[in-house]
């Protein structure tokens, strides 16, 4: 159990009005994932398989490219397609492999995703049953479609702001499912007790990594 004492956090005011300068940029990026319809969840999927190991940037790059051949319904291997000097996918030939299995289930995911379950349920159900999305990417996935409500996407940046801000004590060596669940509990009651919502945190967290809020 991560204990969250809001007397250790430290910079919690520069953190809030960093939060008042971005939270109309935050809020329409929430919106714009909230209107993404299930038609286009396939590819959301897609990103989020690319991300690990990978740059958002070349991630999004290889996601448009998938779409302009029509990966979801052409019978293509999307392996030549990963390796490209202009975006390159980190362990393009194994996301090419998952990408093609998670293709052929593709349909059971996407009644998964819709059928009303809460979001908890959701996550569980694509980490057991989706090989290769983990804890981190179905939770990324669903946030991308609108469809997170307050779970944690524990990246890198998120990790080291946490610590940096003292709502974890270390960053984790790897993140079992139980380790996972424990940062992300301590993640929502830092959220709950400085006053933003942890998807709103989440991007501000990001976009002070990275100078943009991306996906």
């Amino acid at each position: 159990m991560h204990r969250v004492i809001i007397s250790r956090y430290d910079h919690i005011d520069l953190l809030q009005e960093d939060y008042k300068k971005m939270k109309p940029s935050i809020r329409r990026r929430l919106e714009d994932f909230h209107s993404i319809p299930p038609e286009k969840y396939f590819y959301e999927l897609v990103y989020c398989f690319m991300t690990p190991q990978s740059s958002a940037v070349n991630s999004a790059k290889a996601q448009s490219v998938l779409m302009e051949y029509d990966f979801q319904n052409a019978e293509l291997d999307p392996e030549p397609l990963l390796h490209q000097k202009d975006y390159y996918i980190r362990f393009h030939k194994t996301k090419a492999r998952l990408l093609v299995a998670m293709k052929k289930q593709y349909g059971e995911i996407l009644r998964r995703v819709t059928n009303g379950d809460p979001a908890f349920e959701k996550r569980s159900w694509l980490a057991e049953n989706v090989m290769g999305l983990g804890y981190k990417e179905a939770t990324h996935f669903l946030r991308n479609v609108g469809l997170n409500d307050g779970l944690a996407i524990l990246d890198r940046h998120i990790l080291k702001n946490l610590k940096k801000f003292g709502a974890i004590r270390s960053l984790p060596k790897t993140l079992t499912k139980k380790k996972y669940l424990s940062i992300e509990r301590s993640f929502q009651k830092f959220a709950g007790e400085i006053g933003i919502p942890i998807d709103e945190l989440d991007l501000l967290f990001w976009s002070s990594e990275t100078g943009e809020i991306l996906k």
